[in-house]
């Protein structure tokens, strides 16, 4: 089966549901109204039968032919005036005097006996009662209803039954159901119709965001949907949608702001190591100058191997394939080794450096992952310092974590680009003016790496400082107290 449209779906649902409780409900009245007819039918043919049992009754206690000839008037009037069927039968049940609704009576020869379910019924509970064909009472449906006429010792010397085919209450019937049929058909229309209107009002939402996400597709990140349809669960997802729409146009900024900016840094060392080869092909530097100039190109080429591997990280850790080999470390001496190799740059910014680090303060993690992170955050915590600024770094067990920061001053960081600061591509205006080799990069693998240690990593800049600051588990015999 082929595919449908929510809308029609939930049209169908409706149209199946209401036509199933019309149904149910026409069933009902039409039952309802059958067995009230049949009741009262059944009771005014009771009230008759009762009394032609006693007529008959007290025709048997007598020889009397006078009183035979009125007993026999008696039935025949009592069936032409309320138009049925009588029968008086033996206490066999069968037919012995029998009068139609043209009064005519007739004393039957021949047997003729009613039907023995019947007779059995009247037998053992004294009445009968029933709709349907009665042996010679008629052969269409009808309402019958019988007694037995009893002695003074109470047993059966004879039995009445009457029936009648009720025109006027199968009409009532009828008409009644008629008109329901019609009151429902209308009624039927109109939640029909209500139905339509209500699954579009639903639906149409649901079409909006199918169209946002088609627009979406096509590559037009601006567009979003209204949040107030009045409806929790759509309003819900509305809001997931259009914090979706948000990421992927922040997300499709940063990567366009990535790839211009990866494009331009591997353009430019490129484009340096190039052109000192070709110089050095075709003569234009001399061989005494060679050597400064290998060392350019020794440089560039490890600032493009940098970059290389931290877009490798990226991808590994966004794909969750970085790998740790945990085991205990000495924090203090990886730190210190990672300050030592800055200090011909703090030396030429002038910085102060105040270091507060704990002896052999012993941590659990993969060495070459957190000598990068830290890496990168001294590194950033160097660029961005003003010269001669100050910068401070502590390192310290609380707990069961070593908790390090790293703090600078400066131009620090904008209250705008603080919350995106870890993100993906992500680089803060003021930062491009003064970083011009890093592609937004640095500070997401640092906080990966970080999170993946079982650490938190944050982040604040205020009054001209910027601090960042990790945790990070102690190894377990650093946090049990000894020391190696």
């Amino acid at each position: 089966m082929g595919r449908r449209s929510f809308f029609f779906k939930n049209y169908v649902t409706h149209l199946v549901l209401i036509v199933c409780a019309f149904a149910v409900a026409g069933g009902v009245f039409y039952y309802q109204m059958s067995d009230y007819a049949l009741s009262s039918k059944q009771a005014e043919l009771r009230t008759t039968v009762q009394s032609l049992a006693e007529q008959t009754r007290l025709m048997q206690g007598t020889d009397s032919d006078i009183i035979r000839q009125i007993y026999m008037l008696s039935i025949g009037r009592v069936a032409q005036e309320d138009m049925i069927t009588v029968c008086v039968t033996d206490a066999d049940g069968v037919v012995q005097i029998a009068a139609d609704p043209s009064g005519t009576v007739v004393e039957y020869t021949r047997r003729y006996s009613m039907p023995a379910a019947a007779v059995e019924r009247v037998r053992n509970t004294g009445a009968y009662a029933d709709v349907g064909q009665l042996g010679v009472l008629g052969d269409s449906s009808s309402y019958t209803v019988g007694t037995g006429v009893l002695d003074d010792s109470g047993a059966i010397t004879a039995m009445v039954f009457v029936n009648t085919q009720d025109a006027a209450a199968a009409g009532v019937v009828r008409h009644s159901t008629q008109t329901l049929v019609l009151i429902l058909m209308v009624t039927l229309a109109v939640a029909l119709i209500i139905s339509f209107i209500l699954s579009q009002h639903m639906t149409r939402p649901l079409k909006v965001i199918a169209a946002a996400a088609k627009s979406f597709a096509a590559g037009n990140f601006a567009v979003r949907v209204p949040e107030d349809n009045h409806c929790y669960e759509i309003d819900e997802l509305a809001v997931s949608f259009n914090n979706m729409a948000r990421d992927l146009d922040q997300l499709e900024e940063l990567t366009r702001g990535f790839i211009s900016n990866v494009s331009h840094e591997f353009k430019t060392p490129m484009t340096t190591i190039g052109g000192f080869v070709d110089g050095m092909i075709d003569g234009t530097i001399p061989p005494d100058q060679r050597d400064k100039y290998l060392h350019i190109i020794a440089e560039e080429t490890r600032r493009l191997s940098r970059m290389v591997n931290r877009m490798l990280d990226a991808a590994k850790i966004q794909s969750g394939e970085l790998i740790l080999n945990p085991a205990p470390l000495d924090f203090s001496e990886m730190t210190t080794q990672i300050l030592l190799s800055f200090e011909q740059k703090i030396e030429s910014k002038q910085l102060e450096v105040d270091c507060d680090l704990d002896d052999r303060l012993m941590v659990m993690g993969d060495r070459d992952h957190l000598y990068r992170a830290v890496y990168n955050l001294v590194d950033n915590a160097v660029k961005f310092i003003n010269a001669g600024g100050l910068l401070r770094l502590r390192a310290q067990p609380e707990g069961a974590f070593c908790a390090f920061s790293i703090s600078n001053t400066g131009t620090g960081i904008s209250a705008e680009d603080l919350p995106h600061i870890f993100d993906r591509f992500y680089k803060a205006d003021r930062s491009r003016s003064m970083d011009k080799t890093g592609a937004g990069l640095g500070l997401y693998i640092v906080k990966n790496i970080i999170n993946l240690h079982g650490g938190e990593i944050s982040v604040r800049s205020d009054e001209g400082e910027t601090e960042f600051a990790f945790t990070l588990p102690l190894a377990p015999t650093q946090h049990s107290g000894g020391k190696q």
